[in-house]
């Protein structure tokens, strides 16, 4: 049985009307909620995120973030509530709806609000804002406060963050310079304690430590001189009474005394010390050598010093000058060496002391860098000679309403219609196991007949079918817009009906454009 199709034709005009019907009233339907929604009024303002007019090269804002960032931020900040919920106030958007919750208000002034950011690196930085409202006046006014407050925001933005890294900069830079100069105290102070032993120092402090000990060796030797001249000068007095070996000068008493001494030696060669010769001249011997001593001076009561006592005095007086000069000597080659010894430790201490000095130093400089550039950077944000935000076109309000598309909807209306009531028809004729051709019978009982009569229907028929049809058409026309306006009327808005249908499709854009003129 293939497909016939003269009958699927005559299949078609025989249900022109329930199609006919059901398409005007999918249509109807769609022109009644078309013109039942009210009219959303939409202003736009266009700004554009303008690049730099200083060259980074020659100077460069501190406020390192993309306009793109910016915008996203300043997004966030317009869709908080408290923000939202003065907008609705301060131009009464919510008059006429007071017992509206706020969590509903807040919602709703979400999707009113438009910012609409293409990806600043396949555009020029052009933004559009807008707000949808009941009336274009409303419209045109939210949407210039908003541009205010992205305008306000991205200012204070830019200008908060080019502040806070000056601010940040300069506590660093005064961190840094109180740090040195604790650092250069310490400096200075270990310096103080330890100024015999600094390094700076060594090469002098050995130089001079060869020196005293040469020094030294030399007041050696004069102290050895000086002792044994001493000594060679008191065994030549002890033996002569004089401090000379010359005969010239002598007294006639020293020379007596002289002859005495060689008798005295000839006779203890040749006598025994018992002999009255020999004893008698010991008694003169003696008696001529106090004698002497007298004339010398060296009387108990005379007051005076013989030249051996001054001699003698002179030469204790020069070991003493030169004993204390070695102890000064060996006292301060002991407080070089100890100095040499304490100067590798006072190296490493002061090293280390220098080397967080000119750490700190180099952060300096750094941080002293850095806050020029934060200063130039501060100053570029205050002219507004960086990245800004730029109105091209503030708000109008509209002549016309954005929303809804009556068209569109009216449209839609027509294609649900013709899409209903093709599958209608489709599914009356599957569900219709009737036999009307004769291919049908002869596939229903599997005979060839010799001829098939078709049904011969009355006129009672005939007007009954065209009763029956008529009253469907009329229930269809009549019934489906009323019962739309019922439900608009006593239970729901139809705009949000078909909002929350639109959702449950995933139709979310739908949905958005359909509410926002609900709560106007």
């Amino acid at each position: 049985m293939g497909f016939d199709l003269r009958f699927q034709f005559l299949l078609l005009l025989r249900r022109l009307p329930q199609v006919l019907a059901i398409i005007v009233a999918a249509t109807g339907a769609g022109i009644v909620v078309a013109f039942s929604l009210p009219p959303v009024y939409r202003a736009e303002a266009r700004l554009l995120a303008e690049s730099p007019q200083i060259p980074d090269e020659l100077a460069a804002s501190t406020v390192r973030s993309s306009a793109e960032e910016i915008l996203g931020a300043i997004q966030q900040h317009l869709l908080t509530r408290e923000n939202l919920l003065d907008l609705a106030q301060r131009f009464g958007i919510y008059a006429e709806s007071s017992a509206m919750p706020a969590d509903v208000m807040v919602e709703d002034m979400r999707r009113r609000i438009r910012i609409e950011m293409p990806p600043f690196q396949q555009s020029t930085g052009l933004v559009t804002v807008s707000f949808d409202a009941a009336n274009p006046e409303d419209s045109a006014e939210v949407t210039q406060a908003l541009v205010a407050q992205i305008l306000e925001q991205n200012v204070e933005m830019r200008t908060a963050a080019s502040g806070g890294t000056l601010a940040f900069f300069q506590q660093e830079v005064k961190r840094l310079s109180e740090e040195m100069a604790q650092q250069n105290a310490r400096i200075l102070e270990f310096e103080s304690q330890n100024r015999a032993a600094l390094p700076e120092s060594l090469e002098y402090r050995r130089t001079r430590q060869s020196a005293q000990q040469e020094r030294l060796l030399q007041v050696d030797r004069e102290l050895a001189g000086l002792r044994d001249r001493r000594q060679r000068l008191a065994e030549v007095y002890d033996r002569t009474g004089r401090i000379g070996p010359s005969l010239g000068t002598l007294t006639p008493e020293q020379a007596r005394l002289e002859q005495l001494r060689q008798e005295l030696a000839s006779a203890l060669v040749m006598f025994s010390p018992e002999n009255p010769r020999v004893r008698a001249l010991q008694v003169q011997v003696e008696a001529l050598e106090e004698a002497v001593r007298q004339q010398l001076g060296g009387g108990t009561g005379a007051g005076k010093m013989s030249a051996f006592d001054l001699q003698v005095a002179d030469i204790d007086g020069q070991i003493a000058f030169l004993a204390e000069q070695k102890v000064l000597l060996e006292h301060e080659l002991a407080e070089i060496a100890a100095s040499i010894d304490a100067t590798p430790a006072n190296a490493i201490v002061l090293g280390q002391l220098r080397s967080d000095y000119d750490n700190l130093r180099l952060q300096y400089d750094q941080a002293t860098q850095s806050l020029a550039d934060a200063r130039m950077g501060d100053r570029i944000e205050e002219t507004a000679r960086g990245q800004r935000i730029t109105v091209l076109e503030n708000a109008a309000a509209p002549s016309g309403p954005a929303a809804p598309n009556r068209k569109l909807i009216a449209a839609a209306g027509f294609g649900a219609g013709v899409v209903l009531a093709g599958a209608l028809v489709f599914l009356l004729e599957l569900l219709n196991a009737t036999v009307r051709r004769p291919a049908e019978l002869v596939a229903a009982l599997d005979i060839k007949p010799f001829g098939t009569v078709p049904y011969m229907e009355t006129r009672a028929d005939a007007v009954q079918e065209r009763m029956r049809i008529g009253a469907g058409i009329a229930v269809i026309l009549l019934g489906l817009p009323l019962a739309l306006y019922l439900v608009d009327l006593y239970l729901i808005p139809l705009s949000e009906l078909l909002a929350i249908a639109a959702e449950k499709v995933g139709l979310t854009s739908w949905a958005e454009r359909l509410r926002p003129g609900t709560l106007g």
